[in-house]
């Protein structure tokens, strides 16, 4: 007996709103199951991003570049490679695709037009990456989905196998620039080779001490490297790359979606073949490639343009092993009290992630305590567990006594271009486990 679980009534007043049919998606309407996987997703992608907070930036692709390897720093920083690396950004991807189609087929079944709706949300989402790039965080990824939401909204008709092949076309493109620059860069002179190792690899003392000083300075101190970092990943990176694998990562989630992945209606050894895939041929796939990355010495021509393509492709494996992971927890009976709390995260995965930012920019940026460079791969971890303590707490605080987190709440009252209800005008039931047929 397949079991997800489901959200009671709100108990919202429907004459808050003149017409509640073209509302974004009531609280006895959720998924919960997909919050459980966002939530978890927002958290596991933690990992991840606090090394591209604490850290100068090359060292997000090359370990080598700044810090130490050593001892329990190597096995934090391997676990992260293998278990966190582009997996949990996959996921999200996937989960943003979903959440196109759940958006616009009831935007749909209220017999209007989905487009406006739609594209007013990506347009705000965009503006949104802006803002959190240039004034926070470089690592933003809120632009690249609302540029790529905008395309995969074009698909969102196709059958479950279309969408999977055209997705994995997507993903192919990406891989194949990847590969044609490696080829091209055989062609470079001794004096180019050196130039893109340093801006991109393995950047000399001078520079590395050059950014360290200008993250530990003050926050205008900072945008000299925040706004070229971010201008690289909104034009050539994502031309390049992000829009290839992101929006067919989004065409790859309405599939699943479609074909009940995420919705936890597969039968449970479904799940657990996703997960055995991941075990059994995800995870050793990239403990290979990761293999020759280090026989290669972390050569920038080699790691860079081929080393990457088995964690590329493999983190698809593993991804869709946490997926299995994640919905057989929400089958389970037991596991409520914390797949429950999960969901609470994952209601408020927009204002989570950006207050991820928030508490990592204080500690580590010179307007805060300062850190930058100085906290090593376990530390990094120590504080990923905090972080991940206080969200998993508070967000069911929050959630009992309003409807949204703040983000949410001002996005979709942007969207659908009116207020929506903010604070809640009575006590909501507890999730409940529910047979899904």
């Amino acid at each position: 007996m397949n079991q997800t679980i489901i959200a009671n009534d709100t108990g919202v007043d429907p004459s808050l709103s003149q017409d509640r049919s073209f509302q974004p998606i009531t609280e006895k309407e959720r998924i919960v199951s997909i919050d459980v996987l966002r939530g978890f997703a927002l958290l596991g992608i933690l990992p991840m991003n606090i090394q591209y907070f604490s850290m100068i930036a090359a060292a997000y692709f090359n370990p080598t570049a700044y810090g130490s390897l050593n001892g329990a720093n190597f096995g934090i920083w391997l676990l992260s490679h293998v278990l966190a690396d582009e997996k949990f950004m996959t996921i999200f991807s996937m989960l943003f695709g979903a959440g196109i189609l759940l958006m616009t087929s009831r935007v749909e079944a209220s017999d209007r037009r989905p487009a406006p709706v739609h594209y007013r949300r990506m347009g705000w989402l965009t503006l949104f990456g802006l803002a959190h790039a240039y004034l926070l965080w470089s690592g933003d990824i809120l632009f690249t989905y609302g540029l790529c939401g905008m395309v995969a909204y074009l698909c969102r008709k196709l059958r479950p196998g279309k969408l999977i092949i055209v997705g994995l076309m997507l993903l192919s493109i990406a891989s194949a620039i990847v590969i044609a620059e490696g080829v091209w860069s055989r062609h470079w002179s001794p004096g180019q080779v050196q130039a893109a190792t340093e801006q991109i690899w393995a950047p000399t003392p001078q520079m590395v001490a050059r950014e360290v000083a200008a993250y530990r300075g003050s926050w205008t101190a900072q945008m000299k490297y925040r706004a070229a970092d971010s201008l690289e990943m909104q034009t050539m990176y994502f031309v390049l790359f992000t829009f290839w694998r992101a929006t067919g990562l989004m065409l790859i989630g309405m599939a699943m979606f479609k074909l009940g992945v995420f919705r936890a209606r597969l039968r449970a050894p479904d799940y657990w073949t996703m997960v055995f895939v991941a075990l059994c041929l995800g995870i050793p796939v990239i403990l290979y490639g990761t293999y020759c990355d280090f026989a290669a010495k972390w050569d920038f021509r080699y790691c860079f343009f081929y080393g990457m393509q088995f964690n590329y492709w493999a983190s698809l494996l593993v991804s869709l092993g946490w997926v299995g992971a994640v919905m057989l927890a929400c089958q389970s009976r037991q596991l409520i009290p914390l797949t429950s709390r999960v969901a609470s995260v994952g209601r408020m995965a927009f204002t989570n992630y950006v207050l991820q930012t928030v508490v990592c920019t204080t500690i580590f940026y010179g307007h805060g305590l300062g850190l930058f460079g100085q906290v090593d791969h376990v530390q990094q971890f120590g504080i990923v567990l905090a972080i991940w303590a206080a969200q998993l707490v508070l967000s069911p605080i929050w959630l009992r006594y309003f409807l949204f987190g703040p983000l949410e709440w001002l996005w979709r009252s942007l969207t659908y271009w009116q207020y929506e209800p903010f604070r809640r005008e009575s006590v909501l039931g507890q999730l409940v486990p529910s047979r899904i047929e």
